[in-house]
């Protein structure tokens, strides 16, 4: 299985921090040339790669932490992206409801990535606890997955597990989805929720 993450912001990096952690390999890119993405890259471990945009699509897994309104910049690199999982780590708080055309902002980007399977998840918590090491107190740190297509959110948990995170999954979009998107200027109730899970 092959990891990329496309955005190497605040989130991307935190994300990249828990690759780094476990000895993964993962790709990164972003706008900016993969040269230009190293020095950040070799600051996090040596398993964290930098690569174009194309390269980073070949990808399995690929997490999509771009601002929102880049996920159409994003989904047009492939017309088909049948075979790929995508995990949706944006945030939609500050889009007008009526752009996001009455729905959850993980279906608004389900559609643009066609033939996908798409996962909501890794996007409750801020880059600063979610780049940190998510053994905390005896517990691992919660992250919270939902996602249209039930069967993607299997292969998403077994990541986050390998990651060293405790995945929940929520169920649908519309359902428990609903509970870590934002729009508007509403939160849902779990975002920012830094929540830990004891075995």
């Amino acid at each position: 299985m092959s990891y990329s993450i496309i955005g190497f912001g605040s989130v991307g990096q935190a994300l990249a921090k828990a690759f780094a952690r476990k000895n993964i390999q993962v790709n990164v890119a972003g706008r900016r040339a993969p040269e230009a993405l190293t020095p950040q890259a070799q600051a996090i471990g040596p398993t964290v790669v930098p690569t174009t945009l194309q390269d980073a699509i070949a990808s399995d897994i690929i997490f999509l932490a771009v601002p929102f309104r880049e996920y159409r910049d994003v989904a047009r690199l492939s017309a088909n992206w049948r075979g790929k999982t995508i995990i949706d780590v944006t945030n939609a708080y500050g889009i007008p409801e009526k752009e996001l055309e009455g729905l959850p902002s993980a279906a608004v980007v389900a559609k643009a990535f066609t033939g996908a399977s798409v996962v909501k998840g890794f996007n409750h918590l801020g880059a600063s606890v979610l780049g940190a090491d998510p053994s905390v107190n005896g517990g691992s740190r919660v992250v919270f997955l939902s996602s249209d297509d039930e069967d993607a959110v299997a292969p998403v948990a077994a990541l986050a597990e390998q990651l060293g995170f405790a995945p929940i999954a929520l169920g649908a979009f519309k359902e428990g989805g609903a509970l870590v998107h934002g729009s508007g200027n509403t939160w849902g109730k779990l975002i920012f929720k830094d929540l830990v899970k004891f075995k």
